[in-house]
């Protein structure tokens, strides 16, 4: 119809055109009917030819074009069907009857990733969840992914939030625990975007528990809350007694109400739930945020770094915690985590539920910190003493790991320059440009 009308209208166009705009200026000319006809039948086969060209392509475009994929046909080509299954299967597959099948979540990540290897090196299976995230180059975490692929640790990629792939996994396999280990880490990061922290540690963490909780077997779970958590106490060192309700950033304002939600599932649901709480872990492939890493980017490039000082002059200091103690720590939370009691969402009994803090129990002031970098380095910094912003950052953290050591047999046995040079070694590794597989070059790092 819509075709019929501009033909009707191009119609008229031609009529009108065919007359001055001021009559009676022009002769007109003798009227010759044939002629007009012909006239109008040529302007009009020609508007019709190229009005049928016209849609002959448009239904050319649409009928060779592909549609667009929807979000759902997207998730169905990243996760699905008979290969992935396959992969999933073997990846999680344990070398021994006494073995656990673990679930690792953010297993690209930093502790994630020495936490995967370790596992699967001591004959559990392993599978790995992740979703790459850019809160720091993504190429560190595809290296990691590298490293766990030769390892035979498949990571899914996808997130926490997405309740079809969690259910996917947990149909796929019987994970006897889960290490859950993603999580939107930063305390600075949390001003920039609040959003991302409650939908990862919040959300996602909820979307983990119920499928834990619908599963049968329900696993034991072991994840990750933060040294954070302590916020604004004074008391040091920190107690896993002490009180945990000033946070003093969004970040840890999110740990601490996971270690409430973990709660509330372990006393619902018959869960077992043993939360971590991590003291500045650092070491080879660590996470570019930290100040350690971006220390020792910027005093190699000569840039001036920034030192934070307390308002009054105090030092800032940290309980810095090297991934290798970090590590044996996980693999002692899950080698004495006991089963749930609850099974398809039903509690039939009193659950365990631990907190524990993993640091070294000895704090080192950041002007140390640079002091070893220097030396390690072998170079000086140019350094910028400024007043701690009121960001979220604490003035000091120290871990009381006297729970750690009895119940988990935790201790720690790095000391800081040892972790630092580890980490130098690496970072020179990686980070080299006559390096054309960092993943491949720095694997004995592991």
């Amino acid at each position: 119809m819509s075709l019929l009308k501009t033909v009707a209208a191009s119609h008229n166009n031609v009529d009108n055109n065919m007359l001055p705009s001021t009559p009676g200026k022009l002769k007109p000319e003798k009227y010759q009917p044939y002629n007009h006809y012909m006239i109008h039948r040529l302007r009009l086969s020609k508007l019709t030819l190229w009005s049928s060209i016209f849609l002959a392509f448009i239904l050319f475009f649409f009928i060779l074009s592909p549609p667009s994929p929807s979000p759902a046909a997207n998730r169905r080509e990243s996760w699905g069907g008979h290969h992935w299954e396959k992969r999933v299967t073997k990846s999680a597959c344990r070398n021994s009857d006494s073995g656990f099948t673990v679930l690792v979540t953010g297993a690209a990540g930093f502790i994630g990733c020495h936490v995967s290897l370790s596992l699967k090196r001591r004959g559990d299976g392993v599978l790995g969840l992740d979703n790459f995230n850019r809160y720091y180059d993504q190429n560190l975490k595809r290296s990691r992914q590298k490293v766990l692929s030769r390892a035979d640790v498949f990571v899914v990629e996808g997130d926490i939030n997405d309740a079809a792939l969690i259910r996917k996994l947990f149909d796929v396999v019987h994970f006897t625990h889960v290490m859950h280990l993603a999580a939107q880490a930063g305390v600075r990061y949390a001003m920039q975007n609040p959003h991302s922290y409650v939908h990862s540690n919040v959300a996602g963490f909820v979307n983990l528990l119920e499928a834990s909780k619908d599963a049968n077997p329900q696993p034991a779970i072991v994840w990750a809350s933060s040294s954070s958590v302590y916020g604004l106490n004074s008391k040091v060192p920190f107690s896993e007694k002490d009180r945990t309700d000033q946070p003093a950033s969004l970040y840890a304002a999110t740990k601490k109400a996971g270690e409430a939600i973990a709660h509330s599932y372990n006393h619902i649901y018959g869960l077992s739930i043993t939360g971590l709480r991590f003291f500045t872990v650092y070491g080879p492939w660590g996470r570019p945020d930290m100040a350690y890493f971006f220390f020792t980017k910027d005093i190699l490039k000569g840039k001036q770094i920034t030192v934070f000082e307390a308002a009054d002059g105090g030092t800032v200091a940290r309980d810095f915690t090297y991934i290798d103690d970090i590590v044996k720590g996980c693999l002692g939370a899950l080698d004495t985590a006991k089963r749930s009691t609850g099974s398809g969402g039903k509690k039939k009994g009193p659950a365990q539920f631990r907190i524990y803090n993993l640091g070294n129990t000895s704090p080192v002031a950041v002007s140390e910190l640079v002091r070893i970098l220097e030396k390690l380095l072998k170079v000086k910094a140019k350094k910028k003493v400024m007043v701690m912003p009121r960001n979220g950052d604490v003035q000091f953290t120290h871990a009381n790991i006297s729970r750690a050591h009895r119940e988990l047999g935790y201790m720690p046995t790095t000391d800081l320059e040892t972790g630092l040079s580890n980490f130098v070694k690496w970072y020179l590794d990686f980070y080299s440009p006559s390096t054309k597989n960092p993943a491949s070059s720095s694997s004995s790092s592991w």
